[in-house]
């Protein structure tokens, strides 16, 4: 499997350090997450059975998961019959030959895209460019960090870094007939609305990304506020819809359900201004062609995890990043993942291996708020410490010999594994604290143990145990009167 194209090169924590300093990039993150919070919460505080909500959606997703294959293929016999095409891709290499096949056969030199986090996951841009091919990202925020060259680092908003005074001088140098523009969001909305009308006007092909895929129907779902989508969805001759295997859910009536945690969760809207749906083709209306590419690339493998499949519930509303007291410090590009935050913490390492993204279960408090919110229960403090399991053995597995970390706990468990052995620990730590011990508590320990007492103090070993009060208290047993035979007497 090929690697995300933004396989972390940093490891988190040194990343976290350079967006702290960035002073700006903090107020900007500060100012949007807390706005985006306040406007969530009142819209779920609207809705009485929102945890049955919750409860519902996670229910179908684990349901789907437990019957994918069958779920999968029904799709694709529900949008071969409506006139579709489907394709498999294993991985990014594979669904980038596909898509740029399509693109080469209609001899199209430019693309439109909507909704592409998955296109950015399998680097289709780059993929597109390397063979002649332009890509215009046509969602507002993701076209100005496409004009930045920079990445995503908000999985909704991805330009939730940069205030108006920074896209203004972007659009200034980057869009003709900006000479004059100011920092007013309409007069923004109107600059980058008139350099995408140009590109959607004369696209022979538009590539989209999938919010649902409803198997009964073979019907595709995308959910957007700015009513490109419709225009990249309706205008091309030819679409390209690119949806990860995860994203199918079995009947058209579970939409009722994620239809309403969705745009609560991600936009703290109760309805999105424009939600599209399309079956097949239709002769004179929309497309002549469609094709869905259905992508694995790893999927299955986090699928056959029973501890991290939960992940693949994720119906990317950016939640979990809004509260995230991490994410809301350093950022998104911090995490080096096209998914960025809690999320992005959970799913990017088991999408492309612990090795190659080792930080990220790290990159959490574990202080659960991301669980709290999100609208089909994903235990993420659950799935991090799983993983950071993960992260440990995959160290111990390629060293060559153990660390002296590792001769540790292998030896403190081998101590907790045996009573008589943690008792004697205990009586020998009850013995040195006394060397250590500060107005009733351990303040600082020697060497590398020093890195637990850097933040906090450790409490001492008790001056008696439980077993030692529970054996002090333990009345003796009384002796019970023998019979000339040795048998036991008693009343009769």
């Amino acid at each position: 499997m090929d690697p995300l194209p933004t396989q972390p090169g940093v490891p988190f924590q040194e990343a976290a350090r350079l967006s702290l300093e960035d002073v700006q990039l903090r107020r900007n993150m500060g100012k949007a997450t807390t706005t985006i919070r306040r406007k969530r919460e009142k819209v779920v505080g609207e809705m009485p059975d929102w945890e049955q909500l919750r409860e519902a959606g996670r229910a179908i997703k684990e349901r789907t998961l437990r019957h994918l294959d069958k779920y999968l293929l029904q799709l694709e016999e529900s949008v071969t019959r409506a006139g579709g095409v489907v394709h498999w891709a294993r991985d990014a290499a594979e669904a980038n030959a596909i898509i740029g096949g399509l693109v080469a056969k209609h001899d199209a030199r430019e693309v439109v895209k909507i909704k592409s986090l998955t296109t950015d996951e399998i680097g289709l841009n780059e993929a597109l460019e390397a063979a002649g091919v332009e890509a215009t990202e046509t969602d507002l925020a993701e076209l100005i960090i496409q004009l930045a060259g920079e990445r995503s680092s908000h999985i909704l908003v991805p330009a939730i870094h940069k205030n108006r005074s920074e896209i203004r001088a972007l659009f200034r140098s980057k869009l003709d007939g900006t000479e004059h523009l100011t920092d007013e969001p309409k007069d923004l909305a109107a600059a980058a609305r008139a350099h995408l009308r140009r590109k959607f006007l004369r696209a022979k092909v538009a590539v989209s990304g999938v919010n649902f895929g409803v198997a009964e129907t073979g019907t595709i779902c995308i959910v957007e506020s700015e009513g490109n989508g419709r225009m990249c969805l309706t205008l091309p001759k030819v679409l390209i819809s690119v949806m990860g295997i995860e994203k199918t859910i079995p009947t058209w009536r579970d939409l009722e359900v994620f239809l309403q945690l969705l745009p609560r969760s991600s936009t703290a809207e109760r309805m999105n201004p424009y939600t599209s749906f399309w079956t097949g083709v239709s002769p004179g209306d929309g497309p002549e062609e469609f094709h869905l590419v259905l992508l694995d690339n790893g999927r299955t493998k986090v699928l056959a995890d029973p501890a991290g499949r939960q992940t693949l519930y994720c119906i990317r509303c950016s939640a979990c990043l809004n509260i995230c007291p991490v994410y809301e410090r350093t950022g998104g590009h911090a995490y080096s993942s096209v998914y960025p935050g809690p999320i992005g913490a959970i799913l990017t390492p088991q999408l492309v291996g612990v090795e190659n993204a080792a930080s990220l279960p790290y990159a959490s408090s574990l202080c659960g708020a991301c669980y709290e919110v999100c609208p089909v229960k994903i235990n993420i403090p659950e799935v991090l410490v799983h993983l950071r399991g993960e992260v440990v053995r995959h160290k111990q597995d390629s060293r060559f010999l153990p660390s002296g970390e590792d001769i540790a706990m292998k030896s403190l468990a081998r101590v907790f594994a045996r009573p008589g052995s943690f008792e004697r620990a205990q009586r020998l730590g009850r013995f040195g604290q006394r060397f250590v011990l500060k107005g009733g508590v351990i303040t600082s320990l020697p060497g590398q143990l020093g890195g637990w007492t850097a933040v906090r103090d450790i409490f001492p070993v008790a001056g008696q145990t439980f077993r030692e009060w529970w054996r002090a208290r333990k009345k003796p047993e009384a002796k019970v009167p023998t019979t000339a035979d040795g048998a036991k007497g008693g009343q009769s």
